[in-house]
Parts: structure tokens; C-alpha cells; sequence
């Protein structure tokens, strides 16, 4: 039977459940998987983490030389977070010739070329499963489920934190900051939220898969970010009452004018499959050629579904018989790919406007002016502010940048004031 040596760098929430399975299930592992998963060194700051876990003291290594330079590890797991000090440790695997498997995915969306680099300098496998949408297998997907397709989008809820934030508005009223108080106290959001609410982690995500799925480079700097923060509660009640439930979408297509690569709020038609998707579970929605549409649904965050695809990626490497890279290029050899930030969607606005004869042809006009027209329309008098009315708007599908200007055009008029722009996939 095969033994395969495990390094564990950090026992938070994804480490130590990885260090959960690979000794509770050692036995289920060796019968199913032939693989004989021993964790020979772990490297943590807390001692109260490894007590917890009952780890012996002979496995915990005072520092990263001591871990990845063990003669007993062939695979060095991170689950440190964060570039600094992930990207040197993990380098000092691969340059030790170890295999690296990570959950971090600031680090991929970061630093994927010089750790790519790294890891074939020295004939070492890198593999990030666990880097995106919890345990759900989407990039084994893209990479070994549908590469013989070209696929054309990848649209999706990557970010748990923030689903469960926007459920909790849709379904009790609850306004943003109470969401996300209810979030904080199940754990589900941290006590700084601002990599899940703004959209950060999202965005790391989506670079990485867009990345994979159109084999190109999508840098997380070319991601358009917008966060919830400032979603309310009748946004998402008028939303509602025209057919449609708000998420925190992560879209990246391939079009004609270049590569559209977004995350911000959204609304989708109730019946869309993406609507469905509460909490804090994930899917992700890939369009092929040849395949169709295709969703993959599951729980995105968490200590055992992550971790389960951390050790999904262990016994994937133990198992090939070589290593497998990536086509993307970097640098003078990089493909000179185009982006495109003139999106194509329908629109949400919310418009404070003068409760007065006339004033939706005014409205009308000064958006047809821009090419934006208006599919769908609710109007309502406002009687706690007498002679104002509020005015919501779903258009036609549009350009971004046609929206934007007509937008200001009506935020610099008399006659309207504008509260809220959404978008609107269709």
C-alpha cells in the first residue's frame, strides 16, 4: 500500500478539519483509495489548537524548514491564508520538491505564476480545489469534467458570507447591518467582513475559475467589485415584487468586445436555478458549447466541506502518475487578451421623483436618450413625503456605460433624484 506523508501549515478552521479527516478516516482512505494518509508534521502558533486536536508533540515542527524539509512528507498542505508568510512557505515546499495542496485563494489569484513556476522547476504538483466554493468540485470540473467543451460563462454564488446575508433580508425584512449582526453571531461572517461583503473574496475566486474555464488569464485586478453594503431592505422587497431575488453574483463571460469578468449584486428571475441557492450554499453555473448549461451546487464554506476537498486534492496527486500544469502563460509569453467593462445587462433603478403630470415621459425621454428602455415599471406615492413619488424600473437588456451616463443625467436634473442602480441577469 502506498504511504503518503502530509505537512499541515495552520490548524484553523480548514486545517484542522483536514487534520480531522485524514486521522478519523485513515481507515475508509486505505480501503477505498488503495492510500496509506499519515500526517507527519504540522507547523501552528497556538498551542491550544494542537492540544485540542491531540496532537503528539514529536508531529509539530518549530518551524517551515523543519515541516517541508521532513523526509517523511511528500505533500505539504497550506491553510494559512493570506500572501504573507503563505507565498514563502509554500514556495519552500515546492523548491523542497513537495507537492503542495492549498485552500487559499488570495494566494492562487495572486501569486499562481510563481508558484506554477516553482512547482515545475522542481517537478512538484500545486493543486487548489479547496480554493474555491468550499467542497464543491468545480475546478476538478473545468480542468477533468468538461475541457472538451469551449466554455463560454461562468456565473455563480462563491461567497457564503454574503448569501446568507441577502437570504436573511429576502426572507424576514431584516435590513443590512441586522443580516449581517445575525451572520456575525452563527459565525458565518467574521468580525471584519470587508473581504466577503466588498466583494474581495469573490473576486479572488472568480480569477482563479474564469482563469481555468477560459484558459486565459483573468487577473483579480480586472474584476469589476462591487459589494452589499449598501443593498436595503426595499430594494430587495421591490425586487421581489416584480419576480426576482437579489444575490451576490460572480460573472465572467467571453464576448465579442473581450472578456467581462464581474462580481456585484444582482437579481435574478425567481425561476432561475441561481435564485434557489440560500444561505450560505454556493453553485456555480458554467455554460459550454457543448455541454449546455451546468450547475454545481453545495456548501461553499465550512470546516469539513473544504476540507474534504483538501484531501480530495491529496489523493488526486498521490494518484497520477505525473503532474499536470496549467497553459496559462505570464509575462513577454502571455497572450495579449482584451477586457471589456461596457457590460451588457438589464437594469434595477430606484428613483425619488416629483409626484407631477408629465414627469415619466421626462424620466422616459432622458433614458431613451442613452438607448436604455424600460421593460417593466412600479410607481408609488411616498405620503410621508407629499409631491414625491418613488419610481422602479427594471430595463431592457442594456449597456453599462449607457446606463451610467443616463443615471447622471437624471441624478443632475430637477425632477428626479436616483436611490439605487442593480443590475439584472438575465
Amino acid at each position: 500500500m502506498k504511504k503518503i506523508g502530509v505537512a499541515i501549515l495552520g490548524l484553523g478552521v480548514v486545517g484542522g478539519g483536514t487534520y480531522k479527516l485524514l486521522t478519523e478516516k485513515a481507515d475508509f482512505y486505505r480501503k477505498t483509495q488503495g492510500l496509506d494518509l499519515v500526517v507527519e508534521s504540522v507547523l501552528e502558533s497556538d498551542p491550544q489548537r494542537t492540544a485540542a486536536l491531540g496532537i503528539p508533540s514529536d508531529k509539530i515542527a518549530c518551524n517551515i524548514a523543519e515541516a517541508v524539509l521532513n523526509p517523511d512528507v511528500n505533500v505539504v498542505v497550506e491553510c494559512i491564508g493570506g500572501t504573507d508568510p503563505a507565498k514563502e512557505y509554500v514556495l519552500a515546499a515546492l523548491h523542497a520538491g513537495k507537492t503542495v495542496v492549498t485552500s487559499n485563494k488570495e494566494l492562487i489569484a495572486k501569486e499562481f505564476f510563481a508558484l506554477e513556476h516553482a512547482a515545475k522547476s522542481h517537478n512538484a504538483g500545486l493543486y487548489f480545489e479547496a480554493s474555491c466554493v468550499g467542497g464543491v468540485p468545480v475546478i476538478r470540473a473545468l480542468t477533468d469534467g468538461v475541457q472538451s467543451n469551449t466554455i463560454t460563462s461562468v456565473k455563480g454564488i462563491i461567497n457564503g458570507t454574503t448569501n446568507y446575508i441577502l437570504t436573511k433580508m429576502t426572507e424576514t425584512g431584516a435590513t443590512y447591518e441586522e443580516a449581517l449582526e445575525d451572520a456575525r453571531k452563527l459565525g458565518i461572517a467574521e468580525a471584519d467582513p470587508t473581504a466577503d461583503v466588498e466583494g474581495y473574496d469573490a473576486a479572488y475566486k472568480l480569477s482563479i475559475l474564469s482563469s481555468l474555464a477560459f484558459h486565459a488569464k483573468v487577473p483579480y485586478t480586472k474584476i469589476f467589485r462591487e459589494g452589499i453594503t449598501g443593498i436595503s431592505a426595499e430594494d430587495i422587497a421591490d425586487g421581489n415584487a416584480l419576480g426576482y431575488r437579489l444575490k451576490l453574483l460572480a460573472i465572467a463571460k467571453r464576448t465579442d468586445a473581450g472578456i467581462e469578468a464581474r462580481v456585484h449584486p444582482a437579481f435574478v428571475r425567481k425561476d432561475h436555478p441561481l435564485a434557489s441557492v440560500e444561505g450560505s450554499y454556493n453553485a456555480v453555473f458554467l455554460t459550454g458549447d457543448c455541454v449546455g448549461d451546468l450547475m454545481l451546487y453545495g456548501r461553499g464554506a465550512g470546516e469539513l466541506p473544504t476540507a474534504s476537498a483538501v484531501v480530495s486534492d491529496i489523493i488526486f496527486a498521490a494518484t497520477r502518475g505525473e503532474h499536470r500544469y496549467s497553459h496559462l502563460k505570464s509575462g513577454a509569453h502571455a497572450e495579449k487578451e482584451s477586457f471589456s467593462d461596457d457590460f451588457e445587462s438589464a437594469f434595477y433603478l430606484r428613483l425619488t421623483v416629483n409626484d407631477e403630470p408629465g414627469v415619466l415621459a421626462k424620466i422616459s425621454s432622458v433614458l431613451g436618450k442613452y438607448g436604455v428602455s424600460v421593460e417593466e415599471l412600479i410607481q408609488r406615492a411616498e405620503r410621508d413625503r407629499p409631491g414625491k413619488a418613488t419610481l422602479v424600473l427594471i430595463t431592457h437588456k442594456t449597456h453599462e456605460l449607457s446606463v451610467k451616463k443616463a443615471v447622471k443625467k437624471l441624478s443632475d436634473s430637477d425632477h428626479a433624484s436616483v436611490d439605487s442602480v442593480l443590475r439584472v441577469e438575465l
